[in-house]
């Protein structure tokens, strides 16, 4: 496993995350279990859940108490502010404001069984409140020691710059990292958010880099997504062009001797901006093979070729 620094920041994070969205949803507490030793087994330091994934805060508990006994081997990053109702009570306000991160972070902190989150993260902006509040009741958070460092997530460009300007006029602690949906398939992200967040000192995490599930290379031209799958319920998100891309990625892996896996995950983290590849997993055998997936770094020439066929238009 390789590692690397997350932004202008002392966070050292591995290549390739572990995307905690399974816990508590389609993974009960054995299974998460399962599923984090094989994370710690395989390298991954980085372990990115939400007070909303798994339905009133389970990921967090799940994960929380997989991690007893060894909280400090890991990067513990978990989110705030999703839509859905956590059950703070309507005096929390709006999802970025003081009072209901003051909540969240009680909450998350307890469900977790830690004393501190490694990297605390704004999961959606917040169009109610100003940014400069979102900002002082986060750098409270990180002088207090409760949260070591802090990012955010579906952040656009335009966002990410205020943001940064608001940290720098307040004396306040910036945002480290942009989570972002990323992926060889759908690459929209590097017109404007990565150039702005590199500019800005952040690591791109990307969230959905298999493309909920395109990229494992089980969909093709004339084989459909099985049945139960999370595609098989949508057949319009499997357009032409992501077929015949899918497609020379296919001929083109089976050329360089790279399974498909291998390219989507080692080519996304090869790529300017990015930090660590999240993805999710159900299984110890997914996260071992993700973790494998991302020790490979393609060389400059292999990097340009993949980037010829996965190119976003414009």
């Amino acid at each position: 496993m390789r590692y690397r620094p997350l932004g202008n920041s002392g966070l050292i994070v591995s290549a390739v995350g572990l995307g905690c969205n399974n816990f508590g949803r389609r993974l009960d507490a054995d299974q998460t279990r399962a599923v984090v030793d094989a994370a710690i087994e395989a390298g991954v330091t980085l372990l990115d859940t939400a007070e909303s994934y798994g339905g009133a805060g389970r990921s967090e508990e799940y994960l929380g108490a997989a991690l007893v006994g060894r909280r400090d081997q890991v990067v513990v990053a978990t989110k705030f502010g999703a839509r859905g109702d956590m059950g703070y009570g309507p005096a929390a306000g709006a999802r970025g404001g003081r009072a209901y991160i003051r909540r969240a972070i009680e909450q998350s902190l307890r469900r977790l069984r830690t004393d501190y989150i490694d990297l605390y993260q704004m999961h959606v902006p917040d169009p109610v409140t100003p940014i400069e509040e979102t900002i002082s009741a986060l750098t409270e958070l990180v002088r207090a020691g409760l949260v070591r460092y802090i990012g955010h997530s579906n952040f656009s460009a335009v966002q990410i710059a205020a943001a940064a300007a608001a940290a720098r006029e307040l004396g306040a602690v910036p945002f480290i990292s942009a989570q972002n949906h990323w992926s060889l398939l759908e690459r929209g992200a590097e017109h404007d958010v990565v150039p702005a967040a590199r500019q800005f000192g952040l690591g791109v995490l990307p969230y959905y880099p298999l493309d909920n599930g395109l990229l494992a290379g089980k969909v093709r031209h004339g084989v459909p997504p099985a049945e139960g799958t999370r595609l098989a319920g949508r057949p319009d998100y499997i357009t032409e062009s992501k077929l015949d891309k899918l497609e020379s990625l296919a001929e083109w892996s089976q050329q360089h001797g790279r399974t498909m896996l291998e390219v989507a995950i080692g080519g996304l983290a090869a790529l300017p901006g990015c930090t660590s590849v999240i993805a999710g997993a159900t299984s110890a055998e997914q996260v071992r093979a993700n973790a494998a997936a991302g020790d490979w770094a393609p060389a400059p020439g292999e990097l340009t070729e993949i980037d010829k066929i996965t190119a976003a238009a414009g």
